[in-house]
């Protein structure tokens, strides 16, 4: 892996924060990042759009924007589109992928056209929609909003009847989102991270890691406060399976035209058989986020990650 120079990034804005569901994860994140970059000698300055105006990001006049923005107005391509209009070299993936990869129902048919494979599920647009889910995809669900993640309004149903589903779905929309429920695919958790290194070698997967919940409950608790979740990088899957997975991973990432970075979530069903869940293409960067871990199973530390990923930035548009 090339060495980066500190000096070579120029001046960093962390945009981190925002106003999505998962501000709090992203200020975690954005405050991780940030450290890591001054440790390493970089100069850089952090910026909330939730708390500062453009006209405030443009005096910092920086060479490239780290964004870590999660969620909605984040990862939707929304910053990103100003980013462009303000022509700040930005990480991670452009207006277009962002876009579509925020979208969980649009991503699966992107993913699916091309033969990527993912669970059978459908949009809930009302009420009446849960009586239909119920009969073409049976009683085992997941039911969350199509455009939120940290598993934010996310419920997991076990032979469900028509009443826990339209609960579920209630729930769901009060996010003010399209309601996305899926056949629960029972099997192993795991996620895998995929990552331009440069010097042209484009996405690459990382080490795949297997999520092993309490009751397979991985939730947003889970997720960034509690130590009871088990992680396994790399996944003990045999070397034929992992490198099944991992090119599906990349090649789904380059589908949607992922950059730079992103995170896909799989599930490893007992038969061999597997299903890719939805992209994240603004992982965390938490103390408990995943990409970092694989990273460090790959001997890239934090530090070293943080500053790979930002060179990475640029204009898509």
């Amino acid at each position: 892996m090339r060495n980066i120079d500190p000096k070579s990034l120029g001046k960093v804005a962390v945009v981190l924060g925002g106003t999505s569901g998962e501000r709090e994860v992203s200020l975690m994140s954005g405050s991780g990042v940030y450290n890591a970059l001054i440790e390493e000698g970089v100069d850089a300055v952090k910026f909330d759009p939730k708390e500062e105006s453009l006209e405030r990001l443009a005096e910092m006049k920086p060479d490239r924007v780290f964004m870590i923005l999660h969620g909605k107005g984040g990862e939707d391509g929304i910053f990103q589109g100003v980013l462009e209009y303000m022509k700040l070299p930005y990480t991670g993936s452009g207006v277009l992928s962002s876009a579509i990869s925020i979208d969980k129902n649009m991503t699966k048919l992107v993913w699916a056209s091309a033969g990527v494979p993912v669970p059978r599920g459908m949009i809930l647009s009302n009420r009446a929609d849960c009586a239909l889910a119920l009969k073409n995809l049976g009683s085992n669900l997941v039911i969350k909003p199509n455009k939120e993640g940290s598993s934010i309004g996310l419920y997991k149903l076990k032979n469900a009847d028509l009443a826990a589903v339209e609960d579920a779905y209630s729930k769901a929309a009060e996010t003010g989102m399209q309601v996305l429920t899926e056949e629960f695919v029972e099997g192993r958790e795991l996620t895998v991270g995929v990552l331009d290194k440069g010097e042209g070698r484009g996405l690459e997967a990382m080490p795949i890691i297997e999520i092993k919940a309490p009751k397979g409950d991985y939730d947003f608790e889970h997720k960034y406060y509690s130590d009871e979740t088990v992680y396994v990088c790399p996944a003990e899957i045999s070397s034929e399976k992992t490198k099944e997975i991992q090119d599906a991973v990349v090649k789904a990432a380059n589908l949607v035209r992922a950059s730079g970075w992103s995170r896909i979530d799989v599930m490893l069903r007992e038969d061999g058989s597997f299903a890719l869940l939805e992209i994240n293409t603004a992982p965390g960067m938490t103390p408990h986020s995943l990409v970092p871990l694989a990273a460090r199973t790959e001997g890239i530390s934090y530090g070293e990650l943080v500053k790979l990923v930002a060179a990475g930035a640029s204009l898509k548009g």
